[in-house]
């Protein structure tokens, strides 16, 4: 049984700012940075109109914005913030001592390219960069994922100890308005409860250490503790994730598997481009030919085991990847390459700073011959 929800249109970036009103962060600390500017900026908006009550701390950068987060979120408070592109490069630092003291922090991210040369645009360069900074990510393919993962995201990093990311594509999502559908702002308040932490600076009656140095002698079991906090993702995210659908009536999983069932050849994407994906595949499916397709939703931690799973019918399989690994295979690609054990995978990389991919590509594509060649580009003559 759903609860009472009201139709809207929005942008992913507006999206996003919507649930944040909802959630009604006790603080907030923010640099702007194109695409992620529209995110603060409409959320600013709120909180000045009295709709919402955060903490807004306008700081001078991007590492400055992560530093005051994990020192709020330290010291007892529900803290979040949003960055993307250099950014996120300028907080890298920041970024693993919020995974280290396993601070609940939620950040909003709009994908995008990374200098040099400059660009604007959006590919996943920055959050690939980052993806072994400790954090939760999860990935949203149009505005509604975006507002719907947020509250996700939020609880499942409360739940779990370990900080989260949910990202859009930088303007294929971030800039584009899109129907969705909004909760009542009480069902919201109830999904996300009121925030009360286990550990915080603030708690005089059971002092605590933050951010201590630590000697070889314990380190290493700073680390293990990470890990297995890690490793728990998945089970408390199937949860929350059934938890949220019982409410919204929307299904979320830790991936989306669509007309895999029969698929022969197949392809796996994370981001917007799974919309597009989608149209080329039934089109495809309409001529008789049984293809399908993979969305990523959760990238760390990485589901190895039901992603084999789902894949495992599939006699061919193009990985589709808006990034690249210097001198290595792509990310994604190696991921899968590690969940299926198959050697009959083809690497595509695409899209990177903000070239478009169209429905014509896609399917074209799956008329390739995958033969586990050499990384192949779609978008260059």
């Amino acid at each position: 049984m759903t609860d009472k929800k009201k139709n809207i249109a929005l942008t992913g970036g507006a999206a996003a700012a919507e649930a944040l009103k909802q959630i009604n962060p006790d603080v907030m600390p923010v640099y702007p940075i194109t695409p992620q500017t529209p995110i603060i900026e409409t959320y600013a908006k709120m909180v000045a109109d009295g709709e919402a009550d955060t903490e807004m701390i306008q700081v001078e950068s991007e590492h400055s914005a992560m530093s005051a987060t994990v020192g709020a979120s330290a010291a007892g408070a529900r803290a979040m913030s949003a960055s993307s592109s250099q950014g996120i490069m300028l907080m890298a630092e920041v970024l693993p001592i919020a995974s280290g003291m396993r601070l609940p922090i939620l950040m909003l991210v709009s994908a995008r390219a990374i200098s040099a040369p400059i660009n604007i645009h959006g590919d996943h360069q920055d959050v690939m960069f980052v993806r072994d900074s400790g954090w939760i990510q999860i990935f949203s393919e149009n505005s509604q994922e975006v507002y719907d993962n947020t509250f996700i995201a939020l609880k499942l990093a409360e739940k779990a100890g370990l900080p989260a990311m949910v990202i859009m594509d930088g303007f294929q999502t971030s800039h584009s308005v899109e129907n969705l559908e909004i909760l009542e702002d009480s069902i919201a308040k109830k999904i996300v409860g009121e925030y009360n932490p286990k550990n915080y600076l603030l708690d005089f009656e059971n002092p605590k250490t933050f951010g201590p140095v630590s000697l070889p002698n314990s380190y290493f079991e700073f680390k293990r503790a990470q890990i297995e906090a890690m490793g728990g993702v998945i089970g408390k995210l199937i949860e929350i994730n059934k938890e949220y659908s019982d409410i919204s009536g929307r299904e979320y999983d830790l991936f989306e598997a669509y007309k895999m069932d029969d698929a022969e050849k197949a392809i796996v994407v994370v981001g917007s481009t799974a919309g597009t994906a989608k149209v080329a595949v039934d089109e495809l499916r309409e001529q008789g030919e049984k293809v399908g397709l993979l969305k990523i939703k959760l990238f760390r931690p990485f589901p190895y085991k039901q992603i084999a799973d789902a894949l495992k019918n599939a006699k061919q399989i193009a990985v589709l990847d808006r990034t690249v690994s210097f001198g290595s295979v792509a990310p994604l690609y190696s991921e899968i390459a590690n969940a299926t054990g198959k050697k009959d995978l083809q690497s595509y990389i695409y899209g990177l700073g903000g070239r478009e991919i169209f429905k014509e590509d896609i399917k074209k594509l799956f008329q390739d011959n995958w033969e586990n060649k050499k990384v192949k580009y779609i978008g260059l003559k």
